[in-house]
């Protein structure tokens, strides 16, 4: 072969080599629990376009999220409680050291739009509020979702349990806000940040702050993530400056 030929093959397959990594970009999978999800949802399409990552995202509650990774299943991020991320990366299941806390938000109340706001500014306010309501939602304590078990939990330290019970709706996951708008349930309780993104739902506020459940979101990395680099990228986007001006409208809060 000439050294003109063989020049020109090491041209083509120095060009194929650069161009490689460029057509085949990283995809990155992201579990994360339901009041972060409209946050990620958010972020990801600047992220794609600034990195040339595609993304694609599931959602769960934390206990669904935590039974799906210890059963084995393919990801690469996982947004999800504090308490929750160090029990997987105690497993071995996220990379050690990988955690960042990313954010917290508060429970509140729903109804839906148009309709009258009841007065939830105290505890024996709220207590009312819910004896009042023909029908009560929440997220069902069986589906593991935090704000589900922490206010069937309240129900009980309220000593109102046996009234709201019976006249509850549970959601098994999702926004509790659609039981509200769809006329299935009158008043709904679940974090804010579920709350804000329904349309024809309006948040009268949150709960009293003595019997409030500020909840903080945690991100971990994979410990068999194929691409590191490309998910520790994505975590970086979701606790950065644009992360921190998008929570408040999403009804959250930087993490401390």
């Amino acid at each position: 072969m000439s050294i003109t030929l063989k020049l020109a093959a090491l041209a083509g397959l120095s060009l194929t080599v650069a161009v490689a990594p460029a057509a085949s970009a990283a995809e990155i999978k992201v579990l994360t629990a339901g009041a972060f999800k409209q946050v990620v949802l958010a972020l990801v399409p600047n992220f794609e376009r600034e990195t040339g990552y595609k993304v694609t995202v599931a959602n769960d509650t934390a206990g669904g999220l935590k039974k799906r990774i210890e059963g084995g299943e393919a990801f690469d991020v996982a947004v999800i409680t504090p308490v929750v991320i160090d029990a997987l990366m105690a497993q071995k299941l996220l990379a050690p050291g990988s955690r960042v806390d990313l954010a917290s938000v508060g429970v509140g109340v729903v109804v839906k739009e148009g309709a009258p706001k009841p007065d939830i500014t105290t505890v024996d306010a709220f207590k009312r509020a819910l004896l009042a309501a023909k029908s009560v939602a929440y997220i069902d304590p069986k589906s593991g979702g935090s704000s589900g078990i922490y206010i069937d939990k309240l129900l009980e330290r309220l000593g109102i349990a046996a009234e709201v019970r019976p006249k509850a709706k549970l959601k098994m996951g999702g926004y509790v806000a659609e039981l509200i708008v769809s006329g299935e349930a009158e008043l709904g309780i679940h974090q804010i940040s579920e709350i804000v993104p329904v349309k024809g739902a309006t948040l009268v506020g949150p709960l009293p702050k003595e019997i409030q459940l500020t909840t903080t979101y945690a991100a971990g990395l994979s410990a068999s993530t194929k691409d590191k680099e490309a998910a520790q990228s994505l975590i970086k986007a979701f606790h950065g400056a644009a992360a921190a001006k998008l929570l408040k409208s999403k009804g959250m809060d930087p993490a401390a």
